[in-house]
């Protein structure tokens, strides 16, 4: 609601400053919740200013020449290397914190950067696609559903991890599983009682480059069959937020129209909204 009051103020691009561990939740929020006519990007930094090796500096330059950029997406700009020579500006939806302490812990997933910001010339390079400056009209849907797990399936675990969720009344379940998207066959009829009780449950892969398709094997198409969803290539953690968002919007969103429940949701999760699910996955990244 701050962003978009600064938008609506005048402002012709707004920076966050925010702390790196959950950067890429509020970065995919932001996507889904905001569509806007300007650059909104996060910055932060993986070591302190009082550090002689602090990104710091830097990445707040480059994610000022971000937001004065023709960019009108929500991006995370950060250290594309760990040499002090340019930052990548990653889409909102594809960003991901991949280590725990490089300057160039963040990484574009399953799509390359955005673009980068050469840190001598202030340059911006573009790779992809995007919204320009001014092409969108500004909108604000700020709903999330907070009562929403993500649930990773490891071997031998029991399918009453899945009850103990439906019978605490949690509305929308991410299942990350295995490979392809799989779960054990005893899981099915969980993944099916979910569904029933209208609790719509996405199937991620733990692994974190590749695409979901749960109908390569029986059990993936077990679990389609019971109603699960796929995930297609969006990271797990983004496929939560999206469906805390898809839960609590559903009732306006135009790509649900005509339909109610968890059918609406499903056909949210479906479709993408802020460049989080791809037709194809490069193999380059």
């Amino acid at each position: 609601r701050a962003v978009a009051e600064e938008i609506s103020g005048g402002a012709e691009g707004v920076i966050i400053t925010h702390g790196t561990d959950t950067m890429m939740y509020t970065a995919a929020a932001l996507s889904f919740m905001l569509t806007t006519p300007v650059p909104v990007i996060i910055v932060g930094s993986q070591r302190s200013s009082d550090r002689p090796s602090s990104d710091s500096s830097m990445n707040a330059i480059c994610a000022a020449t971000a937001a004065i950029s023709d960019i009108a997406e929500v991006c995370v700009v950060m250290h594309g290397s760990t040499s002090d020579d340019y930052c990548s500006i990653h889409r909102g939806t594809r960003v991901r914190k991949m280590h725990t302490s490089r300057r160039d812990a963040f990484q574009s997933i399953n799509q390359p950067p955005l673009g980068r910001v050469d840190y001598r010339t202030r340059k911006v390079e573009t790779a992809l696609p995007y919204r320009k400056r001014g092409q969108a009209r500004l909108s604000l849907r700020d709903r999330l559903e907070p009562k929403c797990a993500l649930v990773k399936y490891t071997p031998g675990s029991s399918p009453d991890i899945l009850s103990y969720y439906i019978d605490q009344g949690y509305r929308g379940i991410v299942l990350e599983g295995t490979g392809l998207g799989h779960v054990a066959s005893d899981w099915i009829e969980g993944i099916r009682r979910a569904t029933e009780e209208g609790i719509p449950v996405v199937v991620a892969s733990q692994c974190l480059r590749g695409r979901i398709c749960d109908r390569v094997y029986d059990t993936g198409r077990d679990m389609l069959n019971a109603g699960a969803i796929e995930g297609e290539d969006m990271l797990a953690e983004v496929a939560l937020v999206k469906l805390m968002w898809a839960l609590a919007n559903a009732d306006t969103s135009e790509c649900a129209a005509g339909t109610k429940g968890i059918e609406a949701v499903r056909s949210i999760m479906r479709t993408s909204l802020a460049g989080e699910i791809g037709h194809s996955t490069p193999i380059t990244v």
